[in-house]
């Protein structure tokens, strides 16, 4: 029998490449995101089953864990936000639904599937997503990263009272190449300027991140738990040119 994933924010720029690699590989997918036409597009592309949620929905990370079904090998919570403002300028409501979408949506992701990974052969494997500004320091990312150092935390927390049953890791990208940062990416000026300040001197892709969550979800990540891999061109160790 495969192995069964369940992955949010499949519709996503990194999503979407993940699961398309996760199909490739013969693995069985149940994909949960907002936008219903393009996710039930895809899901039939893929011979994939689907949720329609939005995260921050009481009862929606439940909805998508219990039409997953009762055995889940992996989850990945490709699920994130780019709010990038002045200190001074943030709101109460903006720390809040960064921490609901990146942190809380994330912990109740896991909680919800906890279950059917617990029932799979093996050992279950989650894939969380934090960011290079939950450990590089940056202006205009306070709630941002404040939130991403939360999904740190939790993974650290999750290894520990997961195992051996569940493995947990996160991948803390830099500024990747995906719809979610076309704000960002789509003005060349700036594009150029930022892929200048990482080493290796280009944006991230989502075939980047997604091949590294591809991995950790696999049986050959098996000794791996705890961990947050930078996924970000050197930019989170390495001084700027």
């Amino acid at each position: 029998m495969a192995d069964k994933f369940l992955v949010y924010g499949a519709t996503g720029g990194i999503g979407e490449v993940l699961c398309r690699r996760l199909a490739a590989d013969g693995h069985a997918l149940h994909l949960a995101a907002r936008d219903t036409v393009r996710l039930q597009a895809l899901a039939d592309e893929l011979g994939a089953t689907c949720t329609a949620v939005d995260v921050l929905q009481p009862g929606a990370v439940q909805q998508a864990a219990a039409d997953a079904g009762p055995s889940l090998s992996g989850l990945a919570y490709a699920v994130g936000s780019i709010n990038l403002k002045p200190f001074a300028r943030l709101t109460v409501e903006d720390f809040e639904r960064d921490f609901r979408l990146n942190a809380a949506g994330a912990a109740l992701a896991v909680q919800a599937a906890l279950p059917a990974l617990r029932a799979a052969a093996g050992c279950g494997s989650v894939v969380l997503f934090s960011s290079v500004a939950a450990g590089t320091g940056f202006p205009m990312h306070a709630s941002i990263g404040m939130a991403k150092a939360a999904v740190e935390g939790l993974v650290r927390a999750l290894a520990a009272e997961l195992a051996p049953a569940v493995r947990i890791n996160a991948i803390a990208p830099s500024l990747t190449d995906t719809p979610l940062a076309k704000s960002i990416v789509g003005n060349p000026r700036m594009r150029e300027s930022i892929a200048a300040m990482h080493p290796l001197a280009r944006l991230g892709t989502p075939e980047d991140i997604a091949s590294l969550a591809a991995f950790l979800l696999s049986a050959e990540a098996g000794w791996i738990t705890g961990q947050v891999f930078g996924v970000d061109g050197g930019r989170g160790v390495v001084a700027g040119k």
